[in-house]
Formats: C-alpha cells, sequence, structure tokens
C-alpha cells in the first residue's frame, strides 16, 4: 500500500495541527506517569518532523512531486483551453465536421468574450466603489 502525498505546506500545517493537538490532548487524558509524552511529542513534530519536510522538501517521504501537484492543481488558463481542446480532438477524430466544429469554436469564443467583459464590467464596478468610499471619507 503507498503511502499518502500532499503538498509541502499542506504536510507542515497538518503536522503542526496534530503536533499541538496530541499534545494537548495527552496533557489533559493521559494518567500522570505518561503525561511527559505531551512534550516529546510537541518536539517531534515542530522541532524534527517540520524542519526534515522543509529541508528534504520532495524527497521526504510524504511530499508529492512537483509534476504530481501539476495535474492536481490546474491553472484557469488551463481549464479554459480545455472545452477548445476537446473540440479540437473531436474534429481531428472525424466525430463532427468543419461547418460544426466552426459553429461550436464560433460559439466558445463568443462566450469567452462575455467572460471577459463580465470580468471588466465588475472590476470597473469595484474601482467605482472604492472612489465612492474615498469620496465620502
Amino acid at each position: 500500500m503507498a503511502l499518502p502525498t500532499f503538498e509541502k505546506k499542506r504536510l507542515i500545517g497538518l503536522i503542526a495541527v496534530l503536533s499541538f493537538g496530541l499534545t494537548s490532548l495527552s496533557a489533559v487524558l493521559l494518567p500522570a506517569p505518561l503525561v511527559t509524552l505531551g512534550p516529546a511529542l510537541f518536539i517531534t513534530g515542530f522541532f524534527i518532523l517540520i524542519p526534515l519536510v522543509l529541508v528534504l522538501g520532495e524527497d521526504f517521504p510524504l511530499v508529492a512531486p512537483a509534476e504530481e501537484r501539476e495535474t492536481v492543481g490546474s491553472t484557469d488558463a488551463a481549464s479554459a483551453d480545455r472545452p477548445i481542446a476537446a473540440l479540437r480532438d473531436r474534429y481531428a477524430t472525424g466525430e463532427i465536421d468543419e461547418a460544426e466544429f466552426e459553429r461550436r469554436l464560433d460559439r466558445l469564443l463568443a462566450t469567452e468574450d462575455l467572460d471577459e467583459r463580465s470580468d471588466r464590467a465588475e472590476a470597473d464596478r469595484g474601482g467605482e466603489r472604492r472612489e465612492r468610499d474615498l469620496e465620502l471619507e
């Protein structure tokens, strides 16, 4: 069974939360002779594991390689190109003819223009609000 992998930042956060949480729980729940495990958990997490993750980076067993992270977190530009790429693939394989390809491509490009216009309009409205707020001050 393979170990799960995490982004470096997420793994550091996970170690920090678990170390602090387990330290707190051990102080409250463990009997008197075992209470000394609390500081050991804290030191192990914050002073051993987190620095190891920072120093070793992708060589640490639980840190995901860069290629894996890029496929998981896709950019907006890549996601915007997916419908056009899928359309090109369908045209290349012969699923749709040239007229259908051009019609669908025009529709995709038209909706892309609408998205850009709405983004610009929202940005303009935000600028107007800031100007009004400054005038009121």
